[in-house]
C-alpha cells in the first residue's frame, strides 16, 4: 500500500523508485487510493518547479507508476472510512482513503508519515 509521499518520491528521487520495481519484478503487488494520484497530480507540478524539473518528467514517471501501482477506487475503502477516521482522531484525518484501503485490502502502509504509526495495521518505512 503506498502513500502519496511514497508516490512523489518516487518521481523525484531514485531510491524509491528502484525498490518499487525491484519488488514489483519480483511479484510483489503495490496499491494506493485513487485519491493519492489525484494529489500527486496536483502537488508535484510545484514540487518540480522547486527543484527545476521539468513538468514532462513528472507526467511519465507519474503514469509510468499508474501502471505498476495499482490504483483502488472508493468502492473498495468507502466501507472502512468511519473506521479509518476512528483510527486516525487527533492526527490528519484527511489521510482516510489510504487507512481505509490498508484495512479493506489487509495490507501494510508505506510512508514516512507517523499519522499511520499506531493504527493497528503494519507501516514500512523506505529506511
Amino acid at each position: 500500500m503506498i502513500v502519496l509521499d511514497i508516490l512523489i518520491r518516487a518521481v523525484l528521487g531514485r531510491r524509491v523508485r528502484q525498490l518499487i520495481d525491484t519488488y514489483a519484478r519480483q511479484g510483489v503487488r503495490f496499491f494506493a487510493p485513487d485519491v493519492a494520484f489525484d494529489d500527486a497530480e496536483k502537488y508535484l507540478p510545484s514540487l518540480l518547479k522547486k527543484r527545476g524539473k521539468p513538468h514532462a518528467d513528472f507526467s511519465a514517471s507519474l503514469e509510468y507508476l499508474r501502471n505498476i501501482i495499482e490504483a483502488v477506487t472508493p468502492e473498495l475503502y468507502a466501507a472502512f472510512e468511519s473506521e479509518a477516521r476512528q483510527r486516525l482522531r487527533r492526527r490528519d484525518e484527511s489521510d482516510w482513503p489510504i487507512l481505509a484501503t490498508a484495512l479493506g485490502l489487509a495490507y501494510a502502509v508505506w510512508t514516512e508519515d507517523a499519522d499511520f504509526f499506531g493504527t493497528g495495521v503494519a507501516v514500512w518505512t523506505t529506511n
